[in-house]
This record gives structure tokens, C-alpha cells and sequence, in this order.
């Protein structure tokens, strides 16, 4: 099932973007064999991330395994690794020795910095790569340090979904040259490329470069989180006009100030008075008033909420696997709707191998040779 059936990816073990990225690719139908290393621990079925895959743990400090790997590389599509720069050309994978052996390989590398400048070789995590790209800088509320919105820009966004993108594009080129090449994902680069709009509003002299004094950053009234009157959060994004309208209609705000939507020096005073009239009442009763309407409204929910809330519901959003709730895949397709074949499982190898190919005798020498 899914549009990537057919599709063969080797995935080196790793943490983070990199087994996201390859999770995606699998929901999408692609055959992702993922690599671990011998010895290493049975993964949870609440590692979501892991799903859908089989694993073979291989000793890559063995000759025998680097061989293994190798020839599982000559019958892949594409490969995923996210070490830092240098290890797997020290582990006798790099690019260069794999495309000898699979031309047409994509070989999609996921790391931070890159494979080359100043800090590429330098330890890191998101806070650090968003931080670099100006995207940590920008979030956050006025007067307040800059606020970590997870990991879902670097590790996620800038990085896993960049690295999905390239591999597929690099995959699609290779059919017409007949030739692979290397995907530098660097989660600076995604970062920043996140930021592109933001980067534009700034040269034209929209965006202003301070935290919180903008109309995305919740420096505007219409848009931002508003405390209600049992403790929860309602999220308002009333940007047009005649969303703008409907959220005073919804309130019951006659307030002239308010007529001066876009008048930033006015957009402190209005929060304050917005946040008194959000206030008096409960999530559920916004919920009541605004939910389905064009104030552009949502409530706040949590991650044991949403699962539950009607809408996602209706759309199955999440899915459960081995009594583990966890979000469905996404994209949705009309003709080759994908399907996720199993939770996160310990490593195989046997099965793993043989189902790409290894014979018997084949799996009974890297046996005997310690290597799986």
C-alpha cells in the first residue's frame, strides 16, 4: 500500500529527524530496512517513529557486516544516515564507496550544521540549529526570553521533512539521468528555509526584528492563545476583516478601540481587554459560541484531548497501534491510501536479510563471523 511501493530505503539507526524521516517515507509504502547496530536495546512500542520497518542489527566494526551493508545498498533506492560528517566514509560507507556500488543511489545524509562549514563537525541539537537560523529569535512573547516550540522546527520541520523532500526529488531525477547523488539535509538550512516569509516581511518593512511585536507572533490582539475562565486556552486567529468582524460579533465586543484592527500601538491595550472578555467564560462555552464559525478559532487542546476532539475523530487524525495511540499518516491519498504494517519491533535479522535477498548460507556466515 501507498505511493512508494517498490521503493527500497536503507536506514542507518539514529535518533531524531532521521528515523522520522524514514517513518514517513514507510507510512508512504517504501520498503525502509533500517540498520542498528548488534547488540542494541529491543525498542519500546511507544517509539512511534519506528514503526512500520524491519531491522537488522549488524557489527559495522566487521568487515563482514560492512559487506552486508553494502550489498543490501546495491539493491536500495535510497539511503538515510544522520551521524556527523566523516563517519560513515570512516566506516567504509561513504558516498563515494556505495555509488561504486548502486549508481543510482540517493544517498541522504541528515545532520545539523551540514556536511561542511565552521560548526559542522561540532555537537548540536534543535535549540541550537533553530537558534542559528533566526526562527528561535522570532518566537516568543513581547519582553519574555525566546520560547523552544519543541523540536518541531529543526529536528522535524527543517530537517526530517527537508530531507523526505530531497530524497524524493533526487529519487525522481535519478529516474531520467539514470544517476544518484548525495541530499545534504542540514536543520539550519531547513530552519531557515522555514523562515522565508518571515525573511520577506522583514525587507519590506512589515516584520519587525523584535519578539512579539508582530501580528504572527502574538503581538497582535486577533491573533494569539487566551486564558479562559476553568484554566484552559482558546486560540483566535481572526486576521481578514470580515473574520475580525465575526470575532466581535461572537464576543459581543461593541468597543470602538477595537475598530483599530491593524493599529499596532493599539494592539497592547486590546489584548488586555480581549483577554477580561475570553476570561468570563469556560473553554467549552467559547467552544459553543465560536467553534465551526469564521472567527478562525480552536481550542487548545492537549495531547490527550485531541486525539478524542470530534473533528479529528471524523478524519481518524490518530490511529492505534499495540494500544499506543499516535497520529495517523499523512498526506492522505486518494488512489494508494497508505498503511502503517506494524508498531516498532526488535531487530530480525534474519527475516530482515532474507527478505532482501540474503540466502541461507549467506545469513550463516555473518553468523558465524559475529557480524549480525
Amino acid at each position: 500500500m501507498g505511493p512508494l511501493k517498490g521503493i527500497r530505503i536503507v536506514e542507518f539507526a539514529g535518533i531524531g529527524p532521521g528515523p522520522f524521516a524514514a517513518m514517513l517515507l514507510s507510512d508512504m509504502g517504501a520498503d525502509v530496512l533500517r540498520i542498528d547496530r548488534k547488540g542494541g536495546r529491543i525498542p519500546s512500542k511507544a517509539e512511534i517513529y519506528l514503526r512500520g520497518r524491519r531491522t537488522v542489527a549488524l557489527d559495522l566494526k566487521k568487515s563482514e557486516a560492512v559487506e552486508a551493508s553494502l550489498k543490501l545498498i546495491e539493491k536500495a533506492d535510497a539511503l538515510i544516515e544522520g551521524f556527523r560528517p566523516g563517519v560513515m566514509e570512516r566506516l567504509g560507507l561513504g558516498p563515494d564507496v556505495c555509488h561504486a556500488r548502486n549508481p543510482k543511489l540517493v544517498f541522504g545524509r541528515m545532520t545539523g550544521w551540514g556536511q561542511h562549514g565552521p560548526l559542522a563537525s561540532a555537537a548540536g541539537h534543535d535549540i541550537n540549529y533553530i537558534a542559528l537560523s533566526g526562527a528561535l529569535h522570532a518566537i516568543g512573547n513581547a519582553r519574555q526570553k525566546p520560547v523552544p516550540p519543541l523540536n518541531l522546527v529543526g529536528d522535524f520541520g527543517g530537517g526530517a521533512l527537508y530531507l523526505v523532500v530531497g530524497i524524493l526529488a533526487a529519487l525522481l531525477e535519478a529516474k531520467s539521468s539514470g544517476k544518484g547523488q548525495v541530499v545534504d539535509t542540514a536543520m539550519t538550512d531547513g530552519a531557515a528555509s522555514l523562515m522565508t516569509m518571515f525573511y520577506g516581511m522583514l525587507a519590506s518593512g512589515f516584520w519587525r526584528d523584535t519578539r512579539g511585536s508582530n501580528m504572527l507572533d502574538s503581538g497582535a490582539h486577533f491573533y494569539d492563545t487566551y486564558e479562559t475562565s476553568d484554566g484552559k486556552y482558546v486560540a483566535i486567529g481572526s486576521i481578514e476583516p470580515q473574520f475580525y468582524r465575526e470575532l466581535l460579533a461572537k464576543t459581543g465586543i461593541a468597543d470602538p478601540d477595537f475598530e483599530a484592527q491593524m493599529d499596532r500601538d493599539a494592539w497592547p491595550a486590546l489584548k488586555q481587554k480581549l483577554a477580561s472578555v475570553i476570561k468570563a467564560r469556560t473553554r467549552d462555552e467559547w467552544d459553543a459560541v465560536m467553534l465551526g464559525s469564521d472567527v478562525c478559532y480552536a481550542p487548545v487542546l492537549s495531547l490527550h484531548e485531541a486525539p478524542k476532539h470530534p473533528h479529528n475523530a471524523a478524519r481518524k487524525t490518530f490511529i492505534e497501534i499495540d494500544g499506543v495511540t499516535q497520529p495517523a499518516p499523512a498526506p492522505r491519498f486518494s488512489r494508494t491510501p497508505p498503511e502503517v504494517a506494524h508498531g516498532p519491533r526488535p531487530a530480525d535479522s534474519e527475516a530482515a536479510l532474507s527478505a532482501w535477498g540474503f540466502s541461507g548460507s549467506d545469513i550463516e556466515s555473518l553468523e558465524s563471523a559475529g557480524a549480525i
